[in-house]
């Protein structure tokens, strides 16, 4: 579609050079990026719950030893987006379905709440369903003909780290992130 696009953001520089920023910390930070961003077009992919559970669970698995971590582990902005979107997660509850699905539905409320109230330009799109490109055009007043590829299925979350495109835009400065508590600050 002509995008700018990075998948995470941890430097302010990704920040000024992406058109379009994907996951974290976008999910958890929204609020404060429509302050710094007040004319941002917010799309909320939406799944399946059934499909979004396995899903999460698996992902939350995997990532528990570094969320968790006292020495090291992931990055602060990792850390604090995921124990704030998912409050109360434990080493314990991470494949929790009741849990999970409470996280979900509050988050989805909150969001969806916040985009209404403050009148944010927002689009709520299901990548699986037959129309999610067509909407997603619409959405962005562009014209493509092309169908949505979904990457994001059966553990494959890393697919995106194989993609090489020029309008990829890097999350990092080759592994170094910019400090959580700096992130938003001057971008």
């Amino acid at each position: 579609m002509g995008y700018k696009t990075a998948h995470t953001a941890y430097t302010r520089n990704t920040f000024r050079e992406a058109q379009v920023i994907a996951d974290t910390p976008i999910f958890n930070d929204y609020k404060q990026l429509s302050v710094l961003y007040p004319d941002a077009k917010y799309i909320y992919l939406d799944r399946e719950l059934s499909l979004w559970l396995p899903s999460i669970a698996q992902l939350l698995t995997r990532m528990s030893s570094n969320l968790f971590s006292e020495k090291g582990g992931f990055n602060d902005t990792i850390k604090r987006c995921y124990l704030e979107t998912f409050s109360g997660l434990t080493a314990d509850n991470t494949d929790d379905y009741a849990f999970l699905t409470q996280c979900y539905e509050a988050h989805k409320h909150t969001a969806l709440d916040f985009f209404k109230a403050q009148r944010l330009s927002h689009l709520v799109l299901n990548l699986t369903k037959p129309d999610a490109m067509q909407q997603l055009a619409a959405f962005l007043g562009v014209n493509s003909g092309a169908k949505m590829p979904f990457l994001n299925k059966k553990g494959k979350v890393t697919a995106w780290n194989a993609i090489r495109d020029p309008l990829k835009i890097a999350s990092t400065r080759q592994g170094k992130v910019d400090k959580d508590e700096l992130l938003l600050v001057n971008v």
